[in-house]
């Protein structure tokens, strides 16, 4: 590069001598013509004083100063042309002494180009040698995908061959089984409509027996409706005696007739209740005798220590849950559990009769529930009575526990009642919210409604320590509109942050405004939500017009611009 650039300066310094030559030379030869003019008018001088002729002699003498101030500046010129050209001349020789000088440094360089050029050389015949191998390679793999594929297409017409002949035998022998199938069919469906045959004979003869038990229901219906319209008469009879009765003896005919239907509605409230409450008593016996049927058959089928314990479970529990209502007046613990150990059925019968014969005034018994039973634990508890676990005989275990339970309940009372631990580290105790949301406000504007809404958060632990952050819902207003998805991201350390995206799809064009509600290990804290229609914010660019100082009948103008910067368009004037 730097050799071209002193090639590029010795050119330069060559055409700019070889342009002042030029230019020497033309003024050289003006020089000459400006000479052999002055010559010229000279003479013409001197042959116009010897005629005597003012006028011409005048003339000429003022172009003969007029080419001699041009000779002299032509002069001039030449001088100045001149010593630029030596100038050029000295600059272009201190260039080729400069070259000189780098001179082996060129002929290195030509050496280097050409060893170059050769390495090209060797470069493109090596990759027109690859080019060619290559070539070479394709043809030969097209050729052998060619063979391949003649003999794929062989195997496949061959394959067809097969195939069609299969197919062929395969339906000969549908064909004889279908025609074995047809048969079965046919004789299948015989069969049906005979059975149909019969079942609708059956059916005929079911709605014949209808129909005469529906007459006889009939004649039954009408007889008991006569019988409804006579306890109906006696009863209107008996009103209006009761109603004359009262009128005698003065008193109110309205509220005496009303106490006296109130009671007759509790009567048969009561004899109801008597009787539902009797048929769950003896649901309750059955299910418990079916209870011990099946525990006796569990126990020949167990081991007779394990047989030992469930029978004791078992008669504790039949004591409990039978005999410790109030209403019934059942023997002590003992005796029935040397009852319920008694072989044989004995002892159910007992129990039913005792069950059945015992009143049932108590109304506090609802339907499917027991009293509390004597012995606390054995009832609530679904208790295994085949597996006793590891953990029950380790008193580590059971400790440890206890413990666990202790603390969680500790920290639950603390939670509810606000007492929450405090964030410490050395020095600084933080205050304030443990979570910040970025964006701070969840702010869904300029809404239309069908369309759906998403924005994500991020949530960023502030507090000094590890901690978590659960969802606990959104405002009521919001339910309808906002839905929320975040998944639990569990322990967070200090500066840690997670996010959870907030979906609106607005229905009513209304703005609403809410919160979204999480708690921390340091407490509740909540993401305000906003939600705004589309509105027309206009405001101007001044506050104030003010004219200023002018001259009475001076017209001074002002431009005032009105911007509206919200979503909805509107008129004003």
């Amino acid at each position: 590069r730097n050799l071209k650039l002193l090639d590029d300066i010795v050119k330069k310094k060559e055409l700019v001598a070889q342009k002042n030559r030029h230019k020497l030379s033309a003024c050289r030869l003006r020089i000459k013509m400006l000479a052999k003019q002055l010559d010229h008018v000279d003479m013409e001088i001197e042959k116009e004083e010897e005629a005597g002729n003012v006028a011409a002699l005048s003339r000429l003498q003022a172009v003969s100063s007029r080419l001699c101030t041009e000779l002299e500046r032509e002069k001039e010129l030449e001088l100045i042309i001149a010593l630029k050209l030596k100038q050029n001349m000295l600059e272009m020789w201190q260039v080729e002494t400069e070259q000189g000088k780098y001179e082996t440094l060129r002929e290195q360089v030509q050496k280097d180009e050409e060893e170059l050029q050769k390495q090209y050389q060797e470069q493109r015949e090596v990759r027109i040698w690859k080019e060619k191998s290559t070539a070479l390679q394709a043809e030969g793999k097209r050729r052998s995908r060619e063979k391949k594929e003649e003999r794929a297409q062989k195997e496949y017409e061959e394959r067809k061959k097969k195939i069609l002949e299969d197919a062929r035998r395969n339906h000969e022998k549908a064909a004889f089984f279908l025609k074995q199938s047809t048969a079965r069919i046919h004789e299948k469906i015989a069969k049906e409509e005979e059975k149909t045959r019969e079942h609708m004979e059956r059916r005929i003869q079911a709605v014949l027996s209808l129909k005469t038990s529906i007459t006889s229901n009939r004649e039954k219906l009408q007889t008991l409706q006569v019988l409804n319209k006579a306890k109906a008469l006696e009863a209107e009879k008996e009103e209006m005696k009761m109603r004359e009765a009262i009128l005698a003896e003065g008193g109110n005919v309205v509220k005496e007739i009303f106490l006296h239907k109130r009671q007759l509605k509790h009567e048969k409230e009561k004899q109801a209740f008597r009787e539902l409450q009797k048929s769950r008593k003896i649901e309750i016996v059955s299910r418990i005798l079916q209870e011990k049927a099946s525990v006796h058959k569990q126990r020949k089928s167990q081991s007779h220590t394990k047989a030992t314990k469930v029978c004791v479970i078992f008669n504790c529990i039949f004591q409990t849950y039978v005999f410790s209502q109030k209403s019934w007046h059942s023997p002590s613990p003992p005796s029935l559990a040397g009852e319920g150990t008694a072989p044989g059925g004995g002892s159910s019968e007992k129990i039913t009769q005792s069950v059945l014969w015992e009143s049932g005034d108590d109304e506090e018994e609802k339907d499917k529930t027991l009293l509390q039973p004597e012995f606390p634990g054995l009832w609530d508890q679904e208790y295994d009575l085949h597996k006793i676990s590891k953990e029950e005989e380790d008193p580590t275990q059971l400790f440890i526990r206890a413990a666990k339970k202790e603390m969680s309940d500790k920290k639950t009372e603390e939670f509810q009642t606000g007492i929450l631990p405090k964030q410490m580290v050395p020095g600084r105790e933080h205050k304030g919210c443990a979570f910040h949301s970025k964006p701070s406000c969840i702010h869904f504007k300029d809404f239309d409604v069908g369309q759906i809404y998403k924005k994500k958060i991020i949530l960023t632990n502030a507090s000094y320590s590890v901690n978590y952050c659960r969802l606990v819902g959104i405002s009521e207003c919001l339910k309808d509109f906002i839905s929320v998805h975040f998944e639990p991201p569990g322990k967070m350390s200090s500066g840690m942050s997670c996010e959870f995206v907030v979906t609106f799809k607005p229905m009513i064009n209304e703005s609403l405004e809410g919160e979204v509600m999480f708690v921390a290990q340091t407490g509740s804290f909540s993401v305000p939500l906003k939600c705004t229609v589309k509105s027309c914010i206009l405001a101007l660019d001044k506050e104030l017009i003010d004219f200023g100082s002018h001259v009475v009948g001076e017209t001074i103008s002002q431009t005032i611009s009105l911007t509206n910067s919200g979503a909805l368009g509107t008129r004003f004037k």
